[in-house]
């Protein structure tokens, strides 16, 4: 064989790779949603909580909130050198407050990552960033779990004007796009400074650029706000839809 065909290549190899640990849900079923927040040369690395054979609830929030659970996820991503793992889990790192939110990023360190993030996490730095006090909630959790993610944004200082949820118990990644851009405009109030879709098994990535354009303010969404924070850590340039966030540093 001529290998002077290959002389295009870079002798180096591919484009030097850096890593996201991500730690999710055992039902997670987004992944292929979470690659398109990336750029070619990250590569996300997977591990799972445990299963628990509980409907999404208060409950399975608690499950696989456990930071042990997340520690031991952790260890299990750090062979392949990730500059940062990221709890990809709204409920889980809202539903005990913010100071449980903030410990679950210190088992992540503990466990020795070199940076950690988590989805409410994010959520909180970028409702500070943009200074967002005022908000709309949609969610796919039932009323109780709804309820403790106003609790948490209230711990933060934001007010919860409106809100809704789908009651679901599981199966939440078959919702379709109509169904949630329709809530989410029913949810939305006049004076919200921004819309919150939580959940980071809901798809939205195609969601939010319309919705934005016909709400005139930021929706923020559960995958895209992990991502990114990821990204922000890695001084990486942002990925995909959301200009109101493109500007956050």
């Amino acid at each position: 064989m001529d290998l002077s065909a290959l002389d295009f290549l870079d002798v180096e190899g591919p484009l030097a790779q850096r890593g996201i640990g991500v730690i999710a849900p055992f039902d997670l079923a987004l992944e292929r949603e979470l690659w398109r927040w990336v750029p070619m040369e990250v590569s996300l690395h997977l591990a799972r909580t445990p299963y628990e054979p509980v409907p999404v609830s208060m409950e399975m929030a608690q499950l696989v909130s456990d930071s042990r659970h997340i520690a031991t996820a952790t260890r299990d991503v750090l062979h392949v050198e990730p500059e940062v793992v990221a709890y990809l889990c709204t409920s889980g790192s809202f539903v005990n407050g913010v100071d449980y939110e903030r410990s679950l990023c210190k088992a992540i360190c503990d466990a020795g990552a070199p940076d950690a993030v988590t989805t409410s996490g994010a959520l909180a730095e970028v409702l500070h960033q943009l200074d967002v006090r005022k908000i709309s909630v949609l969610t796919p959790y039932d009323a109780d779990l709804t309820g403790r993610l106003h609790d948490f944004l209230a711990e933060l200082g934001v007010e919860t004007l409106s809100s809704d949820h789908l009651g679901l118990g599981g199966g939440i990644w078959k919702v379709s796009y109509r169904t949630i851009a329709e809530r989410i405009i029913a949810a939305n109030h006049p004076d919200a400074e921004a819309v919150f879709i939580s959940c980071t098994n809901l798809p939205t990535y195609d969601l939010i650029e319309p919705l934005e354009a016909a709400l005139g303010k930021p929706v923020l969404t559960a995958n895209q706000l992990t991502m990114w924070a990821c990204l922000r850590r890695m001084n990486l340039p942002k990925v995909g839809p959301g200009d109101w966030l493109r500007e956050v540093s």
